[in-house]
């Protein structure tokens, strides 16, 4: 198979012809239609993800129709259309059991703890706890774009921050899962504003939903917040992951706001300055939001065929395989509107 391939961390990827995957018993393999790019795939090939073994194949927002399937699988057959959360469970440890894949005690995570979807082939463990079936109207770009980026704001705003329809909803960045938590959160009902540093980005918030946008270059974003939202926001995402965003994100909540962590904090950003005098006077939560379970899919998906969620206005680039090394590299800049995919192998 083809497939995007590194050898050393930080030093340019590039397309090898490579052996396709074998099924483990209880996994499938999957023939690869789309996959989104992701700066958590920068993140990797860095190296800041102590999971990734060298040498390695990113990717791991992917769709498309499975191709083989080990012994042990018993839902699945060759030809099924799936998707698969970027976080898989084990589906034997307590968090599995008591639902929480999103954190199970030995979780993969393909183009992490795998080999990934930058491919001709993905395998995928636990297929039977893991996989996704797409309806048969989604297309595969759209399937791949959902990725974790828009299940994972899915999560943080339905599951985690419970945002109500009239609250105030913050949304520090207008990335893929910043857009996305804005378009969900819309579809909920919530009144939300939009933080980032460019108007290109700012006016595609207002295009999903965002009521009211704030440019983060301004001097004091938490004080231009709790103007904008009358008080504070009752909840506020960080959806970019940044010691600057997450600050501002915790200080402008109103009393007993919820913050949530989207954004990745990894290498140097991991220990961000957190405003714990204001979490302790204002009773603020603070939450995490790490993937979203298989079977959590389902409320978003009808959501999708009923109109109310459009994740298809957030591809941006359609890209092929050959294009994807250098587009890796240069996730650092932030370039573009919305998620790119790659659609062709």
């Amino acid at each position: 198979m083809k497939a995007v391939y590194y050898e050393h961390f930080g030093e340019a990827p590039r397309i090898a012809d490579l052996p396709d995957p074998t099924p483990a018993n209880e996994g499938v393999v999957i023939k690869v239609e789309a996959s989104g790019l992701c700066r958590s795939d920068w993140h990797g090939w860095i190296g800041h993800d102590p999971d990734i073994v060298l040498p390695h194949v990113p990717g791991h927002e992917l769709a498309g129709s499975i191709a083989a399937v080990g012994a042990g699988v018993r839902r699945w057959r060759i030809g099924d259309r799936v998707t698969v959360p970027f976080v898989g469970g084990c589906g034997r440890c307590s968090e599995c059991h008591s639902g929480n894949h999103q954190v199970c005690e030995s979780q993969f995570q393909p183009g992490f703890t795998a080999w990934g979807s930058f491919a001709e082939y993905v395998a995928v463990d636990y297929a039977d706890t893991n996989l996704v079936r797409l309806p048969d109207a989604l297309d595969y770009v759209t399937a791949a774009s959902l990725g974790c980026r828009f299940v994972t704001s899915f999560r943080a705003v339905v599951d985690q921050a419970r945002v109500l329809p009239g609250e105030w909803v913050a949304v520090h960045g207008c990335g893929g899962v910043g857009l996305s938590a804005i378009m969900i959160a819309s579809a909920m009902g919530a009144n939300v504003v939009a933080i980032d540093l460019t108007e290109e980005k700012l006016a595609f918030a207002r295009e999903l939903g965002a009521v009211a946008t704030v440019d983060g270059r301004v001097g004091d974003v938490p004080a231009a917040l709790r103007e904008a939202t009358g008080g504070g926001a009752h909840v506020s995402i960080d959806a970019l992951g940044h010691p600057a965003t997450c600050f501002n994100s915790i200080s402008s909540l109103r009393r007993r706001g919820r913050h949530v962590q989207v954004g990745l904090l990894l290498g140097e950003h991991s220990r961000p300055p957190v405003p714990m005098d204001r979490v302790i006077a204002h009773e603020l939560h603070i939450m995490g939001s790490h993937g979203m379970q298989a079977f959590r899919y389902a409320d978003m998906l009808a959501m999708i065929e009923n109109g109310k969620l459009a994740p298809h206005k957030l591809v941006g680039k359609r890209i092929a395989l050959k294009e994807a090394p250098a587009a890796l590299m240069a996730m650092d800049r932030f370039d573009g509107l919305g998620i790119s995919v790659i659609d062709r192998f």
